[in-house]
């Protein structure tokens, strides 16, 4: 127990020391690794509550494919960050506001939360049924209990997506572009040309 009580105040520890480092790092670049590094501690947490479901999915999904996806942009890229934050004091009382109006949300939402007197009981309940694993017993909670609400995520995250696509798409003058329409439209007398060239002659 006390082993334990040691590994959680750790990776809860480095945890915190990593998300502050992610938003206080002048170099994007070591902001990525803080977040990759806030990442594997919170697996760690994840595996001492017993969901090593969701510790795995944590390191092949977020650490493996979106911190290093991160990472490749920021170094390809090449963006003048200095730049980018010559404007921030502008937006500060906007970002100030918002920030105070989530701040008395989140403490209205913890003033109003109770600990249910069941939930100690229940959290060291066993899982019904002695040989369903952990994968298999919150893939059943999430395709029976919370589909819907599944689904629902999964769509919100497409519009997302598609949104980030449209907004960063942007129309650069001097780039050629295939126009299907106009090429299947296009007449053989509009896209050859027979001259008759004579022996010994140039077009």
């Amino acid at each position: 127990m006390i082993i334990e009580t040691i590994a959680f105040y750790l990776f809860a520890f480095i945890t915190i020391a990593s998300a502050v480092m992610v938003i206080s790092s002048k170099n994007p670049v070591h902001s990525v690794l803080f977040l990759i590094l806030a990442f594997f501690n919170s697996a760690g947490l994840f595996i001492l509550m017993g969901a090593e479901f969701l510790a795995m999915i944590l390191i092949v999904v977020y650490v493996g494919a979106v911190a290093v996806l991160f990472l490749f942009v920021v170094m390809m890229l090449d963006v003048n960050f200095a730049e980018l934050r010559a404007g921030f004091l502008q937006y500060l009382p906007i970002g100030g506001l918002i920030g105070l109006i989530l701040l008395i949300e989140l403490i209205f939402i913890l003033s109003a939360w109770v600990l249910a007197p069941e939930a100690e009981t229940v959290a060291r309940a066993p899982v019904p049924g002695g040989d369903i694993s952990n994968t298999d017993a919150l893939g059943r909670l999430i395709y029976t209990d919370y589909a819907y609400l599944f689904q629902a995520a999964g769509l919100i995250l497409l519009v997302a997506m598609i949104g980030a696509i449209v907004l960063t798409l942007r129309e650069r003058v001097g780039v050629r572009k295939q126009k299907i329409a106009d090429q299947i439209a296009r007449k053989r007398e509009e896209a050859v040309a027979v001259r008759k060239v004579g022996t010994g002659e140039g077009i």
